[in-house]
C-alpha cells in the first residue's frame, strides 16, 4: 500500500490585507510547498504541474472567502490538449486535486514560462460552493484565456459581481520541480470612491508580470508592495496552506459497498477483493476478499 499523506507542517500560508483607507482588499499567497506535493504525486509533466498548480491555487483564494465547514470546487473543462483539472479547497487552506493529463509537457515562451493558455482552448470555469445546504450553488463562465488567473478574474467579475484582479503562476526548476508558486487576488471594498478606483486599476495594470514578483527573495511583499505601494496596507490575517486530502479507507468502503451486492459479489468471484486508487492524492487502498464478505455480512 502506498504511503498515506497527511497535513504536514508548512511554509505555504495566504496574507490577507486591507489597504490604509480601507477601500481595497488584497490576498496574497505562497503555494510552492502545496503545489510540489501535487506534482509528487501526480507525477506531472511540466504544462500539466503549472495547469494543475495554478488552478490549486485559484480554489485555495476562493475557499479564503467562505466561512466554517464549506467547500469549494473548481473545474476547468476545454476541448484543448487538457481537458479536465479539478481543484477542491476548504475554508482552513487544504486544497486537493487532479489533472486528467498530467503528462503534458510544451514548449516554453520566450522568458522560459510553461505555456499553458494554448492547451486548454476553448471551454468552461465553473465554480462549486457547498454550504451545506440542500443544493450547492454553482456558478459557470467561458475561460477567456486558458491562463486560468484571468479566467478566475473573469468567473469573480462577471458570475458574482466582484471586480477583481488575480494573478496566479508556478515557476518551474531546471529538472522541472516547483520552483516556486503563488499569487494574489485584489477587490475594491463597496465604498470605495470612483477616482480612487481609477487610479488603483491603473496601479495594477502597471504592475510587474506576477512572474517577476514570484523571483523576489520575499515574494510575498513584493506582491503586496506592488500592489498598494509600500506600507500603504494592513494585514489582517496570516494562516497556512497545504495540500491535504480527505480521502480514507473507511470512506472508500462505503463507496464499494454502494456498488450493491451483486457488484461485491463479482469483485470476490472474479478479483478475489478490489484494489482502489484516490484520484486526488494517488493513494492506494487494497481490500481483500474477506474485507468484502464482511461488508456484505455487516451491511
Amino acid at each position: 500500500m502506498c504511503k498515506k499523506y497527511g497535513k504536514m507542517d508548512s511554509m505555504d500560508k495566504i496574507i490577507k490585507t486591507i489597504s490604509s483607507n480601507g477601500h481595497f482588499r488584497a490576498y496574497a499567497l505562497e503555494a510552492t510547498e502545496t503545489v510540489g506535493e501535487a506534482q509528487r504525486r501526480h507525477q506531472s509533466w511540466s504544462t500539466s504541474t503549472v495547469a494543475l498548480g495554478r488552478t490549486l491555487i485559484a480554489a485555495q483564494i476562493l475557499g479564503a472567502n467562505q466561512k466554517g465547514e464549506d467547500t469549494i470546487t473548481v473545474r476547468i473543462q476545454s476541448n484543448g490538449a487538457i481537458t479536465m483539472i479539478v481543484a477542491v479547497a476548504d475554508t482552513r487552506g487544504n486544497v486537493k486535486g487532479y489533472i486528467k493529463e498530467p503528462n503534458v509537457d510544451y514548449k516554453r515562451g520566450s522568458t522560459g514560462e510553461v505555456l499553458v493558455g494554448d492547451l486548454l482552448g476553448n471551454g468552461w470555469f465553473s465554480v462549486v460552493k457547498d454550504m451545506g445546504l440542500k443544493t450547492p450553488y454553482t456558478g459557470q463562465t467561458p475561460l477567456i484565456s486558458g491562463e486560468i488567473g484571468e479566467d478566475l478574474a473573469y468567473y469573480l467579475t462577471t458570475s458574482e459581481q466582484t471586480p477583481s484582479a488575480v494573478g496566479l503562476n508556478v515557476l518551474l526548476n531546471d529538472d522541472e520541480t516547483v520552483k516556486v508558486a503563488g499569487g494574489f487576488l485584489v477587490q475594491v471594498m463597496p465604498d470605495a470612491p470612483e477616482d480612487e478606483i481609477a487610479a488603483f486599476e491603473e496601479r495594477i495594470q502597471k504592475m510587474p508580470a506576477i512572474s517577476t514578483l514570484l523571483r523576489s527573495d520575499d515574494h510575498s511583499k513584493a506582491i503586496l508592495d506592488a500592489i498598494y505601494g509600500q506600507d500603504q496596507y494592513k494585514v489582517l490575517e496570516e494562516s497556512p496552506l497545504a495540500f491535504h486530502c480527505d480521502c480514507s479507507r473507511e470512506r472508500f468502503l462505503t463507496g464499494i459497498s454502494s456498488l450493491g451486492r451483486c457488484e461485491v459479489d463479482t469483485l470476490i468471484a472474479e478479483n478475489h477483493g478490489a484494489e482502489v486508487i484516490c484520484q486526488f492524492c494517488k493513494t492506494v487502498y487494497n481490500f481483500s476478499e474477506n474485507d468484502l464478505k464482511d461488508l456484505l455480512t455487516n451491511g
